[in-house]
């Protein structure tokens, strides 16, 4: 499946063939942190199949598991584009949320999941609003 992506200022972007059944939620720690969100959608791509337009930036961190990991940003609005092994870089983990038709795509496994918030298979049943509810249903008494 032919894919196109874009960080949030639209400054790098990129076009990127994938198999939509490679497509991964991982809950691990640092990945939580990383993203603010209790688990990170990742769709894995060969590195000759990725085109990049425009210039990331690069911060490469230690993983849980000692293995060295380039996280690539953009540096114009920060948005998280991709990960992929410095010293090796065939494959490229891309970010789900940077997709533009993301929604095509889902999931086909859980990765991590001794890291995974307790709650995440519970919520499925919550309250959902179309659009975000008034500021005060969200104030802190």
């Amino acid at each position: 499946m032919r894919i196109r992506g874009t960080c949030y200022s639209g400054c790098v972007t990129y076009i990127v063939t994938i198999d939509p059944d490679k497509i991964l939620a991982c809950h691990c720690a640092d990945w939580q942190k990383f993203s603010g969100a209790p688990y990170r959608t990742v769709a894995s791509a060969l590195a000759k199949n990725v085109k990049i337009t425009g210039t990331p930036k690069h911060y490469v961190k230690i993983a849980q598991n000692g293995n060295r990991r380039d996280q690539s940003f953009c540096g114009t609005c920060g948005t998280k584009l991709y990960a992929t092994n410095p010293d090796n870089s065939a494959v490229f983990g891309l970010r789900l949320g940077t997709i533009v038709k993301r929604a095509e795509l889902t999931p086909k496994q859980h990765i991590r999941g001794i890291s995974a918030m307790p709650w995440v298979t519970h919520i499925a049943h919550a309250p959902w609003f179309i659009e975000s509810p008034s500021s005060a249903a969200f104030s802190p008494n």
